[in-house]
């Protein structure tokens, strides 16, 4: 081991937790097929086993914090498919957040990211700025620019046009307040918006409120909600994370709630962590909806055609509630429901991951571009915004046509739902 030349953090000194939960792993190499980057690069330390070893030396003043320790680090995209086949039950994703927590302050990022970094996890924590980045961006859309900004590579030039290439069109999220019931009522739920989803994945919040509007479920969307926090717990901006869920629990209490639904499966596993958790269950839409009663009172318009559904890595290894959008998609009559080849690995996108390691994200994609094109379906489904502007991005940039869709906006579509 290349001692630590670092005096002694009292950061890390004061977190043994982290350093007990890494002493769990007992190196037996379960989880290495398992992980994507590991089966891209052959290199053990971008395998879950192998970022264990140096985080746990870095947690122990015997390694750096070293350019090569963060790439390893950052390469990681904290799916926790490990988690599923560990034998010792080590809480990968726990382990990883808190560690890049620690980091985060001595990672010396260059100013430009910082100022980025500030202005994206500031603008996403205050729901009155997000709307108001929306009414900018659907301005920007609708006037055309963005189409000319692409066209001239002003986007490029300014190092977004990736972001730019992902962003789908826009639409305005749902009104704050409570959404009627329009059939027998059966109860009342809560709709978590999130924060980017709000803004590129409208459309299924309409869609939500509207299958369970005609179910017999009034909707309440709660006005002070703010960001899960996700992206900040994964980004190492734990202190944030923490004050979004004390306001998202003061956003939902005292509603007397079913549930509260999320449509958006990152969301969802960050709001399941909650402690003390939110005033009513957290479910998937899908989830919710595969026990919910009132469907002898609708009718859903046949579809003749092949749905693969692409389920969400944290659906499949935090939430395992994937099995849900298949029960969801096969109230279609005549569509058939498959499950997406190769549904054991990331697509990429994690969360802002195909922003910040667009190298690794494309090779991921490319395997899901693939079996996509193989199982012949004109439809994806699934449960994730953010894999949705993902596969959506790859899809478009070879020119093929499939709609990638959320499952609850295709069962929408079919009870009679317009945009």
């Amino acid at each position: 081991m290349i001692p630590d030349p670092q005096p002694p953090s009292p950061a890390r000194d004061d977190h043994p937790l982290l350093r007990q939960e890494a002493a769990r792993c007992v190196a037996c190499g379960l989880c290495l097929p398992h992980c994507p980057t590991y089966r891209k690069t052959l290199n053990e330390a971008d395998s879950p086993r192998g970022r264990i070893f140096l985080m746990a030396a870095w947690l122990e003043h015997k390694l750096p914090l070293s350019p090569q320790l963060l790439g390893h680090l950052d390469l990681c995209l904290a799916c926790r498919a490990c988690e599923n086949v560990c034998p010792s039950r080590v809480r990968y994703g726990q382990l990883v957040d808190g560690v890049r927590a620690l980091i985060e302050p001595g990672r010396g990022r260059p100013g430009v990211q910082r100022m980025l970094r500030r202005l994206l996890f500031g603008t996403l924590a205050r729901p009155r700025l997000l709307q108001g980045v929306g009414r900018l961006l659907r301005a920007w859309q609708r006037s055309g620019l963005q189409a000319l900004a692409r066209g001239s590579h002003l986007l490029d030039a300014l190092g977004l046009g990736r972001a730019g290439a992902h962003l789908p069109p826009l639409a305005s999220p749902p009104r704050n307040g409570l959404h009627p019931a329009r059939a027998e009522p059966r109860g009342t739920v809560g709709l978590f918006l999130g924060c980017v989803a709000r803004l590129s994945d409208a459309e299924t919040l309409h869609a939500a409120i509207f299958v369970l509007n005609r179910l017999g479920y009034a909707v309440q969307v709660a006005p002070r909600q703010t960001c899960c926090g996700a992206l900040h717990e994964h980004g190492g901006e734990q202190e944030t994370a923490q004050r979004l869920a004390q306001e998202n629990r003061a956003a939902f209490a005292g509603q007397d709630l079913q549930a509260i639904i999320h449509t958006a499966s990152g969301c969802g596993a960050t709001l399941a962590t909650y402690a003390p958790p939110l005033a009513a269950p957290v479910l998937d839409i899908s989830a919710f909806l595969a026990t919910a009663q009132g469907w002898e009172q609708v009718s859903l318009a046949p579809l003749e055609q092949t749905i693969a559904v692409h389920e969400p890595c944290l659906s499949r290894n935090a939430l395992h509630d994937q099995d849900a959008a298949y029960a969801l998609l096969r109230r279609i009559p005549g569509a058939t429901v498959t499950a997406l080849a190769s549904n054991d690995q990331c697509c990429g996108a994690a969360g802002i991951y195909a922003l910040t390691q667009p190298e690794m994200a494309d090779e991921l994609l490319r395997d899901k571009i693939d079996a996509i094109k193989a199982s012949g379906a004109r439809t994806i489904a699934t449960s994730n915004p953010g894999c949705a502007m993902h596969l959506a991005f790859g899809l478009q940039a070879e020119g093929w046509k499939v709609a990638v869709l959320h499952p609850v906006t295709l069962v929408a579509r079919q009870m009679g739902y317009e945009k």
